[in-house]
């Protein structure tokens, strides 16, 4: 199992790709932190995981949210070593996809929320020598196409995360061609690449 005695936080994780994404860390051996606003699905993919995972709210917007799911990892499981930035909106919901407030509602879930990830998760994984984010965002960037998405590109391209982490920590951008079987399976293909088991190389 590639992921043994690893610990994770994967936001969004109540449906979707972060869903699969944890079934996929617990059958690896990991434990996984199901990290979503939606409180109900999100229970439900925690007790469908069984005893190596629990569901922990999260409001990626707000800093004090991501600082207390982190702080609850920790004293359930000793340690945070993966963080995935999963969450992300398209916008498709708002009436009008172009106005200021639609704008800086996206971009709270899809950049700034990325940020108070990474920004509360270094901490723990400074102090454990090691660590891994990955953050997953839209096709868009690399396909040029007219899609309603801004998630996490903006972040992609710069040293953001991976210079003040340092120290053996690494930043992923992950950017699944598809979010269809291929896609995921690249995904996770991926992701299993750059998450050693404790004590590996």
């Amino acid at each position: 199992m590639r992921l043994a005695n690893k610990v994770a936080i994967i936001s969004g994780a109540a449906s979707g790709m972060g869903a699969a994404t944890a079934r996929m860390f617990a059958r690896e051996g990991a434990k996984v932190v199901i990290a979503d606003v939606l409180e109900h699905e999100g229970q439900q993919v925690a007790e469908g995981i069984g005893a190596s995972a629990r569901f922990e709210l999260l409001d990626v917007t707000k800093e004090e949210s991501w600082a207390a799911v982190v702080a609850a990892t920790i004293r359930e499981f000793g340690t945070l070593d993966i963080l995935v930035n999963n969450a992300g909106i398209s916008g498709s919901a708002e009436q009008d996809f172009y106005s200021t407030e639609a704008w800086h509602r996206i971009m709270a879930v899809n950049a700034t929320g990325v940020f108070f990830g990474t920004k509360c998760a270094i901490p723990a994984m400074v102090a454990n020598g090691r660590g891994s984010i990955v953050n997953l965002s839209s096709i868009c960037r690399r396909h040029r196409q007219r899609a309603r998405s801004h998630r996490v590109q903006c972040l992609q391209g710069g040293g953001t995360a991976h210079d003040q982490m340092g120290r053996g920590a690494a930043r992923q951008g992950q950017h699944p061609r598809q979010l269809g079987s291929s896609g995921r399976d690249a995904a996770n293909a991926h992701i299993r690449s750059h998450c050693r088991p404790r004590g590996a190389g």
